[in-house]
C-alpha cells in the first residue's frame, strides 16, 4: 500500500524565550530583483539587531537568506504571487537565536535535501547546491506546510555569540 510520509512539524526550540527581541515581516515579487531586495534588507535588519556587519553570523545569514529567497523565487513561484521573508532574534542562552523563515505560494514543489554520502550536482552545474550551503550553514533548518493558505514555508535556525 502506497503511504505518504508524514507532513513535517513546525520547530520548537529546545529554550523557547518569552518574547522575541526583533522581528521582521515583508513580502517581496518573486523575481530576481525581489530576492535580491530580501537578502539587503534582511542584512540592513541584521546589523541594526547588533549582528555585526562582517562578523561570521551575518555572512552566515545573509547567505542562508539568499538562498532560501533564490529557492523561492525559481522553486516556489506562482505567477502573481509574491513569497515572504520573515526575521526573528530572540536571546538564548550565551548569545541569540535567529530564526530565517521564507514562505512561497507553491506547496506541491518541496525542498529535496541531499542525503549524506549521495553525490550532489556534477562540478559544471550552475545549481543544486543552495540547501546544502544552507543545511552546512545553519544551526537547523526544514519546511512545513503554509498555515495562511497554499505553498511551503522553508527555515533555518542559527545560534550566534552575542557581541
Amino acid at each position: 500500500m502506497n503511504e505518504k510520509p508524514p507532513l513535517p512539524v513546525r520547530p520548537t526550540r529546545d529554550t523557547q524565550p518569552t518574547a522575541p527581541t526583533h522581528h521582521f515581516t515583508m513580502r517581496f515579487s518573486s523575481t530576481p530583483r525581489g530576492a535580491r531586495l530580501a537578502r539587503r534588507l534582511a542584512g540592513e535588519r541584521l546589523d541594526a539587531w547588533s549582528v555585526a556587519y562582517g562578523s561570521e553570523a551575518y555572512d552566515a545569514l545573509t547567505l542562508i537568506v539568499a538562498e532560501l529567497c533564490a529557492n523561492a523565487v525559481s522553486h516556489g513561484r506562482v505567477p502573481g504571487r509574491d513569497f515572504r521573508l520573515g526575521l526573528t532574534v530572540a536571546r538564548a542562552a550565551g548569545g541569540v537565536s535567529i530564526a530565517v523563515e521564507v514562505t512561497d505560494a507553491r506547496g506541491e514543489k518541496l525542498p529535496e535535501p541531499a542525503l549524506v554520502g549521495s553525490p550532489g550536482p556534477p562540478d559544471d552545474a550552475d545549481g543544486g547546491r543552495g540547501l546544502l550551503l544552507v543545511a552546512a550553514l545553519a544551526d537547523d533548518w526544514g519546511w512545513y506546510p503554509r498555515f495562511d493558505g497554499p505553498g511551503k514555508t522553508v527555515w533555518a535556525t542559527l545560534h550566534a555569540a552575542s557581541r
